[in-house]
Formats: C-alpha cells, sequence, structure tokens
C-alpha cells in the first residue's frame, strides 16, 4: 500500500471515451458553418447518433469558396436543399482512409455515390481533396475535406419537366425549341408562370403564343431568363435587369412580397445545375411583343386516342383539311413528321420508349399541343 493511497494493477490501458462526430463537428475552430448547417438541418442527433458513420467534413473555407449567395439559399431551405447536401457529405460505417482505393464509389447518405480518387497530390472526395483523414468518434470517423460537395442538380428544363405545376410552361418551352437551351451548361435564372399564371392569361393569349412557336412564343419565354445565377438575395428593390430577350424586368420589394414587374414570386432559389428558378404567379410578356387574340387552337374536330398508348395512337380528324403532325421526344427533339390526308391515322410508337411525348397538330393557321404518355 502507497502511504498516499491505493494503487490497483488493472490488465488493460484505459483510454477517455471519445466524442461524437457532432461533437467533433461543433469544437472545431474550422468547421464553424459546418455546425451552424446541421444544427439549422436538424442534423445534430443523428450525428451524436451510435451510427457508425463517415463524413467528409468541409472547412469554413470551403464553404466561403461557393458563389455568393450559395449558401444563404442553402441556409434558406434547411430541411430541403440544406439538409440534401450534408447527406451527401455522409456515409454508413466507418471508412478509414487505409479502406480507400482509385476509382471507389461509395453510396451516400443521401442516396448519390461521390467518387474517391487518389493520385501523385492526394486523395480526393469528387473534387474535394481530404486535408486531414481518419478523425476517430465514438461513431464513426471524420475526414477534412477543402470543398463542399453538390449531388448532381437537374438542370431547369429538368425542374420544369417534373413540376405539375408547370405542364403549360413546360408545353411552350417544348413548342419553342428551348428545351436544349434550358438544359445547357448557361448559367440561367427563369421566372416560371405557374399553370395558373398562363390560365389567366386573356382569352385566346395563349392559343396566339402557341401558334407562333418561333416568333411571340420564343421572345415571350426569353423575356422570364436571365443570364447568370440571381438568387434571391442577390435582388433589391428598383433593380433592372436585362432579360435574355434584350428588354428589362423591374425588380420590387415591399412588405407584400418580392415582384419581378407585376408578377410576385410565389416560390424562390430552386437551385439547378445550370442556375436557379423562381416561381411566379403571373406571365410577363415584352413590351415589344403584340399578342393578338386568334382562333389558334383545334377544337373537338380532331381527337387522339388512346392516351396513354402503348403499340399506337390514333389520330381522327371529321373534316377533309389535311393536318400536319409533328411528333416531339420528352427533351423537346423532333421524332417525325407526317402529313395526314386520311379520317384516321394510327401513329406507330411501340419502338419508341416510355415517356411523355408532345404532339403538334397544324392545319388552316391553327395550332394544338398535346402530350402523349407512351407505355410500352
Amino acid at each position: 500500500m502507497a502511504s498516499n493511497g491505493v494503487v490497483h494493477v488493472i490488465d488493460a490501458v484505459l483510454f477517455p471515451p471519445l466524442p461524437t462526430i457532432a461533437d467533433i463537428v461543433i469544437a472545431s475552430p474550422d468547421h464553424e458553418t459546418l455546425e451552424t448547417a446541421v444544427v439549422a438541418a436538424g442534423l445534430v442527433d443523428i450525428l451524436n447518433s451510435p451510427g457508425p458513420f463517415t463524413v467528409f467534413a468541409p472547412t469554413d473555407d470551403a464553404f466561403a469558396a461557393l458563389p455568393p449567395g450559395a449558401l444563404d439559399a442553402l441556409l434558406a431551405d434547411p430541411n430541403g436543399a440544406l439538409a440534401n447536401v450534408l447527406l451527401y457529405h455522409a456515409a454508413a460505417g466507418a471508412v478509414m482512409s487505409s479502406d480507400l482505393s482509385d476509382g471507389q464509389m461509395i453510396t451516400t447518405a443521401q442516396g448519390e455515390d461521390v467518387m474517391v480518387t487518389i493520385n501523385m497530390d492526394g486523395v480526393f472526395i469528387n473534387d474535394a481533396q481530404v486535408t486531414v483523414a481518419d478523425i476517430m468518434a465514438s461513431n464513426g470517423v471524420v475526414h477534412v475535406i477543402d470543398a463542399v460537395l453538390f449531388p448532381p442538380l437537374p438542370t431547369i428544363a429538368d425542374i420544369v419537366i417534373a413540376s405539375p405545376d408547370h405542364e403549360t410552361l413546360e408545353a411552350a418551352v417544348v413548342a419553342a425549341g428551348l428545351v436544349d437551351i434550358l438544359n445547357s451548361p448557361g448559367p440561367f435564372t427563369v421566372f416560371a408562370p405557374t399553370d395558373d399564371a398562363f390560365a389567366a392569361l386573356p382569352d385566346g393569349t395563349l392559343d396566339a403564343l402557341l401558334a407562333d412557336p418561333n416568333g411571340a412564343l420564343t421572345q415571350v419565354l426569353l423575356y422570364h431568363a436571365v443570364p447568370g445565377v440571381a438568387l434571391s438575395s442577390d435582388l433589391n428593390d428598383g433593380q433592372m435587369i436585362t432579360t435574355a430577350q434584350g428588354e428589362d424586368l423591374m425588380v420590387t420589394i415591399n412588405t407584400d412580397g418580392v415582384f419581378i414587374n407585376n408578377a410576385k414570386v410565389i416560390v424562390a432559389d430552386i437551385i439547378a445545375s445550370n442556375g436557379v428558378v423562381h416561381v411566379i404567379d403571373a406571365v410577363l410578356v415584352p413590351t415589344s411583343v403584340s399578342v393578338k387574340e386568334t382562333a389558334a387552337a383545334i377544337d373537338h374536330n380532331i381527337q387522339i386516342t388512346p392516351n396513354p398508348a402503348s403499340a399506337f395512337f390514333t389520330i381522327k380528324k371529321e373534316n377533309t383539311a389535311n393536318i400536319s403532325a409533328t411528333l416531339f421526344n420528352p427533351n423537346g427533339k423532333l421524332i417525325d413528321n407526317k402529313l395526314i390526308n386520311t379520317q384516321y391515322y394510327d401513329w406507330p410508337i411501340e419502338h419508341l420508349s416510355n415517356g411523355t411525348y408532345f404532339l403538334q397538330i397544324a392545319t388552316e393557321g391553327k395550332i394544338l399541343h398535346q402530350k402523349i404518355v407512351i407505355c410500352n
């Protein structure tokens, strides 16, 4: 027995308990932005849970290197875009640096994969370099990275096509042949009118636009697009924004909300891989476009059945006039064009992939746009 106490001999080395991944992030002076983001997204409890998890942790400098307004846009949507991005930085299981191999794909908690690259310059997760590896936690491991990882985002065209509130805008974009542009790198800012916005136009206006897809319709649609990324945080009261059509839009911000000309922004900052979409409640028409009310729509003299269709769909017309019918694929590319001079025409589609296609029918100066759902 010692003179100042008791000594007990044990057969193992004792270590203090390891911190959780959440503890590591919160205690790190280089991860204050990540801490803020994790708290905002409500993910602290998950990062304190048993796991185990692997977390690729971007530094404050990594977040600071994002384009202006990008972090604010994420924080403005904590349960959507922000949570999606944060979960893309986490994977199930404890993956140590010694477990990584060049070309390895790791499935994240968000559902998409990240790719590991190992070369003479170091270890990379997608394009982010691992600057500190193997920080051990009680519920996994943390690797520090020098860039923020983003899961693959949809294009602006993808967002419009997938939205149940933008079917008219989708049909208009297809008719005007602008799908490829909205799938291109951009970047663009698009103010997207809802179906209700198009329905509120004066009678005949939408039909008149669709009857002139390469003229008035294209001009109107380009008036809703702005080169570059203009997030809601970039907008100022009284600001003038030059559109892809060439004319300016005016921003008004007051106690009632944010307005583009007289259209109210009802959903802001839908982030795309090639820009951003803001949903608006009215259609913007440039002053240089004169839209005349015309009888542009085809009436019930033409029927298209069945829809959805599999092997074929039938075009039936009750009058004797010839019609020109053009079929576009879901990306707006022309598939086929036919001149129909019979009362019935069976259009074969069994060779086409499943999806939503677009049929444009023209006769006697009138235009019809019809979605065709193919289910083979």
